[in-house]
């Protein structure tokens, strides 16, 4: 929400027209912003709606960018002032860039993603839609990174080569710390370092 409101100020549009939805019961306000459910969001007078979903899980993050596109809901992307963004780096619609995200070169990234605090991803990396990055993730050159991904606090991504890039499959679990020295299969979980495949 504070990188919210510091874009639409940025804009000249007033920190007013931001709200938090949730169809959970709970409070009248959250953090100084309105809560309200999806009905009442779309209910409120609009030109055009925008939403970020800042939702950890990629699947629902999935689930919910169907729900906004049918009801004409628009994706939202927004990112911190202190976000570093360097040459050729394609970004997919709705992201989340916390602060002191670094994507470097020659970077293709996919839909919703969210890149937590201090994150980076290298050069010559393809990142899939709805990937969740926890803080501090350290993803080096030459990786892949299929949909709904979920990498850990802290953890590293050895650097793959050229033609011959380090794979996390898709819906693969990368644990808080874990260093990745090899391709993970898809839905697998891996942790430690090196990072093994859990059970």
């Amino acid at each position: 929400m504070p990188l919210a409101r510091q874009q639409l100020a940025q804009a000249g549009i007033g920190a007013e027209r931001l709200v938090f939805v949730d169809d959970a019961p709970g409070p009248a306000q959250v953090n100084g912003q309105r809560l309200l459910s999806y009905a009442g969001f779309l209910a409120e007078p609009a030109r055009a709606r925008h939403a970020v979903l800042a939702i950890a899980q990629g699947a629902v993050r999935e689930t919910l960018a169907q729900r906004c596109a049918r009801d004409g809901v628009q994706p939202w992307t927004v990112a911190a002032a202190s976000v570093v963004r360097m040459d050729e780096v394609q970004l997919g619609e709705g992201a989340i860039l916390s602060p002191f995200v670094t994507l470097t070169s020659n970077i293709r990234i996919g839909r919703h993603f969210h890149a937590n605090i201090s994150s980076y991803v290298e050069h010559d990396c393809v990142i899939g839609n709805f990937v969740t990055f926890a803080p501090g993730v350290h993803c080096n050159g030459n990786v892949i990174i299929e949909d709904h991904a979920y990498v850990g606090a802290g953890a590293v991504i050895k650097q793959g080569q050229p033609g011959k890039p380090l794979v996390i499959g898709r819906g693969a679990v990368v644990g808080m710390g874990a260093v990745v020295t090899k391709s993970v299969p898809p839905g697998a979980t891996v942790v430690g370092n090196p990072a093994r495949a859990m059970g």
